[in-house]
């Protein structure tokens, strides 16, 4: 689609192509413009993915929760609903079975062991809170095998996010937390491996309200310390005990704003902060920046096929 418009124009094709793969039980390997949400096991990752879609639907807990890419589709409609593709024509409109479905199917293909796959699960969700975006979900990096997991866990986890996140025609959300050294971000590391110029990677800094008192991210959040060609967004997620204590994630994104607009450090830059930004960021994303040579060739005649 010429004349702007960002990604909107490609994602409803990129994302039947990503279901004909996995109808057919494969990873997509095509180079289709994909934006791959990375970082460590606790940097806050399904906090984000849940703020853009406004719902608690992603499963949660100790160790590796996320053991098979999510394929997220959103979609902006009037009504909210989701659908999972191996469940073709079953529409869910309450998030905790959404949760509960992408457990059951993780389990169904990686057994009850809390080892990964690479085949991913397709998940669409419509709703008047989200704008069009795909994000693929990716397990979070891991140091120490747990439990039956495997003892190669940590290379067999590196090897899958290299497999999505070394494609030029993917963007990458590197997620760290504001509370960490992040020189020694797992994300930004992998992401420097495979984007040494940074051109196509978005720091996202999490957890910046658990700094300690009298430090701050200002530094990184105005691309002066590890500087990227996309810069960095901060963003602020409940806490384990807002999650807890159910707090709706629309009260958060309020909190999360107050945060920025009073926050001595950062209410300079607060319009260039926080999910909803975050959003309209990826959303607005070129498909420029994903075209290699032959990729819009492949695309077409793909969709004369498909």
């Amino acid at each position: 689609r010429g004349g702007g418009g960002g990604m909107e124009g490609l994602i409803p094709l990129v994302n039947r192509l990503q279901d004909a793969f996995a109808a057919l039980g494969q990873n997509c390997l095509l180079d289709l413009p994909q934006i791959a949400v990375v970082g460590g096991q606790s940097a806050g990752k399904s906090s984000v993915l849940e703020n853009c879609v406004s719902r608690d639907f992603l499963p949660r807990g100790s160790g590796i929760v996320t053991r098979r890419p999510l394929v997220l589709q959103l979609i902006t409609a009037k009504t909210e609903y989701a659908e999972f593709l191996h469940c073709k024509g079953k529409k869910f409109t309450d998030f905790d079975e959404v949760r509960q479905e992408i457990e059951v199917e993780t389990d169904r293909v990686t057994g009850m062991n809390k080892g990964i796959s690479s085949v991913p699960i397709n998940l669409r969700v419509y709703s008047p809170h989200v704008l069009s975006l795909t994000l693929i979900d990716l397990p979070g990096i891991t140091k120490v095998p747990v439990g039956d997991q495997p003892p190669d866990i940590e290379q067999q986890i590196r090897d899958m996010i290299m497999q999505f996140i070394s494609r030029e025609n993917c963007l990458i959300l590197a997620v760290t937390p504001a509370n960490t050294d992040l020189a020694n971000s797992d994300a930004l590391k992998l992401a420097k491996e495979v984007d040494p110029q940074g051109l196509r990677t978005i720091g996202v800094i999490t957890k910046l309200d658990l700094m300690d008192e009298g430090t701050d991210a200002r530094e990184v959040l105005e691309n002066k310390l590890l500087p990227l060609r996309r810069g960095y967004i901060g963003v602020v997620n409940r806490s384990q005990k807002d999650i807890d204590g159910k707090k709706d994630i629309k009260a958060a994104l309020l909190a999360e704003r107050k945060f920025f607009l009073s926050h001595p450090s950062y209410r300079h830059m607060a319009d260039r902060m926080g999910t909803p930004y975050l959003q309209k960021v990826l959303n607005q994303v070129k498909p420029e920046v994903f075209v290699v040579k032959g990729s819009f060739i492949m695309i077409r005649q793909l969709q004369k096929l498909y």
